[in-house]
């Protein structure tokens, strides 16, 4: 492809669920999109996450999952955050600073999130624009990549900007309020919004033509990514006309699916001894 035309390419769910073959898995895929566009962040997220404190609305206590700093007061705790939320604005582009100006800040609590993030600092913070338009950011931490030991240290100062960085890079489109920031303590974070209509793919339930077909546009998508960060002659030069590298990230793949249901298996005999305690989350 042309470079402006690689920059540009996307994937456009209009035109992928009628190349879907598998008619119950097309209406299924339609019905989730349906759904996810006609929620609204104050139908379902701010009843969800947000409890009326006077005439200020705050973050709703859900511990262990969502909770708010106690060790000071609230008031220093918010100028730290204030002085950290203005670094962060200044990372958003231009007429993106004007849209998140239109918002104020009223709450700010931590969050605790996937597995992969476990160790780091996570949070959510509730903007307001008005009464009924409410804006939920949310804030992780980010620390070194993993690569530094063999790729080298990162050419970004903030480990948040190389991840926004990294995001914007390989992404057709990223989040309007993507951004970094530094903490008081030296951490570094970045930003995006909680939540932004995505469809989690219900793979559980795929046929193995429609998981077929999804891996297609994982595949597509992964190298789009590529292409647009890296250098896609080398990439191709890398790869070859054989299919030795085919192969072998196959292997991987299924090395990778049985060594997972053999963790899930301890986890579970785990649970069942009383070694971990569970907590299961309502949807």
């Amino acid at each position: 492809m042309k470079i402006l035309e690689l920059w540009y390419a996307s994937i456009d769910v209009e035109e992928i669920f009628p190349t879907i073959i598998d008619e119950k898995a097309r209406l299924r895929a339609q019905k989730r999109l349906k759904s996810a566009r006609a929620r609204s962040v104050l139908e379902h997220e701010f009843p969800e996450l947000v409890v009326p404190d006077g005439l200020t609305p705050a973050i709703k206590e859900n511990p262990p999952l969502i909770f708010h700093l106690r060790e000071k007061g609230h008031e220093e705790q918010m100028a730290h955050f204030n002085e950290a939320f203005a670094r962060y604005r200044e990372t958003l582009q231009e007429d993106r600073r004007l849209l998140l100006d239109r918002f104020k800040v009223m709450d700010v609590a931590i969050k605790v999130v996937g597995v992969g993030s476990v160790g780091t600092l996570c949070g959510i913070v509730l903007l307001m624009a008005g009464e009924d338009d409410p804006l939920f950011l949310q804030v992780k931490q980010a620390r070194r990549s993993v690569l530094e030991d063999y790729a080298g240290k990162s050419l970004h100062p903030n480990q948040g900007q190389r991840v926004v960085h990294g995001h914007r890079m390989m992404q057709a489109a990223s989040d309007l309020f993507l951004g970094w920031a530094e903490g008081q303590q030296g951490r570094h974070f970045y930003v995006r919004q909680l939540k932004d209509m995505k469809i989690k793919p219900m793979v559980e339930v795929f046929t193995a033509g429609v998981m077929s077909e999804y891996a297609g546009w994982c595949g597509w998508t992964l190298a789009h990514s590529h292409a647009r960060s890296g250098e896609p002659a080398k990439i191709a030069g890398y790869l070859g006309k054989s299919d030795r590298f085919d192969e072998a990230i196959a292997d991987f793949a299924a090395d990778y699916a049985d060594q997972t249901e053999r963790d899930y298996s301890v986890l579970l005999q785990a649970a069942r001894d009383g070694k971990i305690e569970v907590f299961v989350e309502e949807e």
